[in-house]
């Protein structure tokens, strides 16, 4: 039971001084509500095995003569390094974090395929790894862990991607795969679970115990944080917001299934749509079809604003849904795709409010924010800081006792 408690102690002490840091230990104690003698029962284990370290505190008072040496706690940077990718579509974002979460180094590249068999993307993830450890003069050996996001439907717990539109077969193994593979801890996650990481840790969800993020990119993403905690669900699939349906037997989606809300808003199912009756879209770049909607529907063009419109209202028509469930502090619409401002015009977003249970409060506030590519990696890399320090935080404990 004590050794119990003395874990739970570590955990929430380690977490508070990433949180908060850097800070005494008296104000530790206070904001834990953990006895100031654990707290520095604790903090000596944490700086014993380099979770930590002490920095000096410049005294506000000239007299120096009087007391010790005031000193803070704060993460200590350079005991771990770790990698977070993003696989997207074409391409791979690798950012590589110090332990306290500072971005040592960024990577990017394109690839020639879009799908994979597990053995296929197990050498793709492992090659870009060298390259991006390569550019940062480190290698594979001196990371100590790597998170990994990817769209689709992941199971964190086992470790298995149930689906994900970037592997040609269900239920893979990958965590555990990719682990062997490369001699390390993996943590691997739905992507846009990791941009609420990200949001969370470095963005605009920092100190918002309740927020809510959404991606648009290939497809309609969804991070969910319910008291300061990454929701999952119990199948790992509690936040698919692209899979839900606003259409009985409507699009067709890539998971398969019809009527679900990315059948309508992301990119695959705007040009779908376009192709029907129009020869605006056909290159061999999805990229520059978008690009070509977009100019359309801004010269006027009819056919192209009304496959725009129809996206923006069943967006906003999910995010009410969202409000209306979840009721959160906030609804951050983020990613590099919202830059298409088609989805979050002001008369998009006002909608949203007129068709929100309506109460005597206002609704949640909704912001955009338009981070680039290795905003996902981040995320990935924060996660991978994560699971590492609560690894590290077992091997502690089973040393101590």
């Amino acid at each position: 039971m004590l050794g119990e408690q003395r874990s739970i102690g570590r955990r929430a002490i380690l977490s508070q001084i990433r949180k908060v840091g850097p800070l005494p230990r008296i104000e530790l104690s206070e904001q834990t509500g953990i006895s100031r003698a654990t707290v520095t029962t604790i903090t000596a284990e944490l700086l014993d095995h380099g979770l930590i370290e002490e920095i000096p505190v410049e005294p506000k008072s000239k007299d120096l003569k009087r007391g010790r040496p005031k000193v803070d706690l704060k993460i200590r940077g350079d005991i771990f390094h770790v990698a977070g990718i993003k696989l997207a579509n074409k391409s791979i974002s690798i950012g590589i974090c110090d332990f306290e979460g500072n971005l040592v180094s960024e990577y990017w590249s394109a690839l020639p395929q879009t799908i994979y068999d597990e053995g296929e993307l197990l050498a793709t993830l492992t090659a870009e790894l060298e390259n991006a450890t390569r550019a940062t003069n480190l290698t594979l050996a001196d990371l100590s862990a790597v998170g990994l996001g990817l769209a689709g439907i992941v199971d964190v717990v086992e470790g298995v991607v149930r689906w994900s539109p970037s592997l040609t077969t269900r239920n893979v193994k990958l965590r555990d795969a990719l682990s062997q593979r490369l001699g390390k801890p993996v943590f691997i996650d739905n992507d846009a679970n990791l941009v609420a990481k990200a949001e969370q840790y470095f963005g605009r969800g920092k100190n918002v115990s309740d927020f809510i993020v959404v991606t648009i990119e290939n497809g309609v993403g969804m991070g969910i944080v319910l008291n300061n905690q990454l929701y999952r669900g119990t199948r790992g699939c509690g936040a698919e917001f692209g899979h839900t349906k606003v259409h009985l037997d409507g699009a067709l989606c890539r998971c398969g299934q019809r009527g679900c809300l990315e059948a309508y808003v992301a990119d695959y199912a705007l040009l779908r749509e376009l192709a029907v009756g129009t020869d605006m879209v056909g290159s061999a770049d999805p990229a520059e079809d978008m690009a070509a909607l977009i100019e359309a529907a801004k010269a006027g063009d009819k056919t192209a604003n009304s496959v725009l419109d129809r996206a923006a209202r069943m967006f906003a028509m999910g995010l009410a849904n969202l409000v209306n469930i979840f009721d959160p502090k906030l609804i951050i619409l983020s990613g590099e795709r919202m830059q298409l401002d088609f989805l979050f015009a002001d008369d998009v977003l006002a909608s949203i409010r007129d068709i929100v249970v309506q109460v005597d409060a206002p609704p949640p506030e909704i912001i955009v924010h338009k981070w680039g590519d290795m905003m996902w990696a981040t995320g990935a890399a924060a996660y991978a800081i994560e699971g590492l320090g609560e690894l590290t935080l077992r091997e502690l404990a089973d040393n101590v006792a």
